[in-house]
C-alpha cells in the first residue's frame, strides 16, 4: 500500500452571525477554535468560514471574529456573505477582519481551490451575483486546472442557482468533469446534493441554528471521491471519515463503484494520539488498518470482498471512540436521473448518521433572509 498525498481535508465552521461577545454563538466560535488548536499539524489542510461572519457587517462585530481567530496555526479562508455586506461595503470585512480579497485561487495537494465572491456585485441581502469579470476569472482558472490535470473544489456562500446574475454561465463552468464539489454556507442546515457530476454541500450555521446542535463539518476529496461528515461540538474528537470508497449517495462516476477486492482509506482526526483504527464489511469481524507513513491521520487497508456496509472505528489514547459508516455502490450501480441546475433539487435527502435531517429549516427555504 502506498501513501495518497492528494487527499484534501478541510473543516467548515458554519455561518457565525456574530453580534456580541456575550452571546452563545461567540462562545461556540471560541470553543471550536480551541478544539482545532489541539489537533496535530497536517491533520487539516485549511478551515473555511463560508460567509455571514458578522451579523450586521459592523467593524465591532468583525473585530470580535478577528480576535477569536487570531494567531491560528491552521490556514483560514474567509468568504463574504450577505450579512457581511449589510453596509453595502466589504471595507470592514477586509480592513478589520483582515480577510483576503476575493476571488482567489490556491492549489492545495494538487487540487485547485477557488474561493468566490457572490455578494459585492449585488445590492445587498439575498441579491447574490457574480459579474462577468469574475466569471472570466473562473473560466480561466478552470482551463488551467484542466490543462494541469487538477481537480477543482469551489467555495462560495450559497448555491449557484441562488445567483440573480451569472447563474447560467457559472452552472456551465461547474459542469466540467474536473469540478468535484462546491462547499457553501447560507442555508443554516446541513445538506448535500449530487447532480451526477458535482457534489454540493452546505453546513449548519453556528450563529443562527434552526436545527440540531452547533458543530462543524469535515470534508475530503480523495481522487475524485468526496466524503463529508458533521460533528457536534460535544463529541468532536476523535473524528473518523471514510475517504474511499465513497457512499452510494455521493457517487458521480462508475469508477467509484466497488467490485471484488478494493482499498479502504479513512481520515482520523483527534487531539490525542490514535491507538487503533479498524474496519469491517457488513457483520464480519473487525480488522486492523495501517497508518500511512507521512500522511497525518490517514489509514488504509486492503479489503477482500464487497459488501452492503463498510464501517471504520477509531480509539484514541484516552479511550474515546468514533465510527463512520458508508453504503458503497456495487457493480450494479446505475446513475439516477438528475435535475442538475445548481440547486438543492438533487439533494440526497435525510441522512441521520451525517446529521442531515432534510427539514430545510433556514433562510434558504423556510426561514428569514435578514
Amino acid at each position: 500500500m502506498t501513501g495518497r498525498n492528494d487527499v484534501l481535508t478541510w473543516l467548515h465552521i458554519g455561518d457565525l452571525h456574530i453580534t456580541d461577545a456575550g452571546e452563545q454563538n461567540y462562545r461556540d466560535l471560541k470553543r471550536t477554535m480551541g478544539l482545532m488548536r489541539g489537533v496535530p499539524q497536517g491533520s487539516l489542510d485549511f478551515i473555511i468560514l463560508p460567509g455571514d461572519n458578522a451579523d450586521d457587517g459592523t467593524p465591532e462585530q468583525f473585530r470580535l471574529v478577528r480576535d477569536a481567530i487570531a494567531d491560528f496555526p491552521i490556514k483560514l479562508h474567509i468568504l463574504a456573505g450577505d450579512h457581511d455586506f449589510k453596509p453595502h461595503s466589504l471595507d470592514a470585512f477586509h480592513n478589520v477582519l483582515g480577510a483576503e480579497r476575493l476571488p482567489k485561487a490556491e492549489i492545495v495537494k494538487g487540487h485547485r481551490c477557488l474561493f468566490l465572491d457572490v455578494v459585492s456585485a449585488g445590492t445587498g441581502g439575498p441579491d447574490f451575483r457574480i459579474d462577468e469579470g469574475q466569471l472570466d476569472w473562473i473560466e480561466d482558472q478552470l482551463q488551467q486546472a484542466g490543462a494541469a490535470g487538477e481537480n477543482t473544489v469551489v467555495f462560495m456562500h450559497t448555491y449557484p442557482a441562488d445567483l440573480r446574475a451569472g447563474a447560467e454561465r457559472l452552472g456551465a463552468l461547474l459542469a466540467q468533469p474536473h469540478v468535484v464539489c462546491v462547499d457553501m454556507g447560507h442555508t443554516h442546515y446541513n445538506e448535500i446534493a449530487n447532480d451526477g457530476r458535482t457534489i454540493f454541500m452546505a453546513t449548519r450555521s453556528t450563529g443562527q441554528i434552526e436545527e440540531g446542535p452547533p458543530g462543524f463539518s469535515i470534508a475530503t476529496v480523495d481522487g475524485r471521491g468526496v466524503s463529508w461528515r458533521f460533528k457536534p461540538l460535544e463529541n468532536a474528537w476523535p473524528c473518523v471519515l471514510i475517504t474511499t470508497p465513497v457512499d452510494r449517495r455521493l457517487v458521480t462516476a462508475s469508477d467509484q463503484t466497488i467490485s471484488g477486492p478494493f482499498t479502504i482509506r479513512a481520515k482520523v482526526i483527534g487531539d490525542v494520539p490514535i491507538e487503533a483504527v479498524e474496519f469491517r464489511v457488513d457483520d464480519d469481524d473487525w480488522m486492523s488498518m495501517t497508518p500511512l507513513p507521512g500522511e497525518c491521520g490517514l489509514w488504509e487497508a486492503s479489503v477482500e470482498r464487497e459488501g452492503a456496509r463498510i464501517a471504520v472505528q477509531a480509539r484514541d489514547a484516552n479511550g474515546a471512540t468514533d465510527q463512520d459508516q458508508i453504503e458503497p455502490a456495487g457493480p450494479a450501480w446505475t446513475p439516477a436521473a438528475r435535475v442538475a441546475d445548481g440547486s438543492d433539487q438533487d439533494r440526497v435527502g435525510a441522512w441521520p448518521e451525517k446529521f442531515i435531517l432534510d427539514t430545510q429549516l433556514g433562510p434558504n427555504r423556510n426561514g428569514r433572509h435578514w
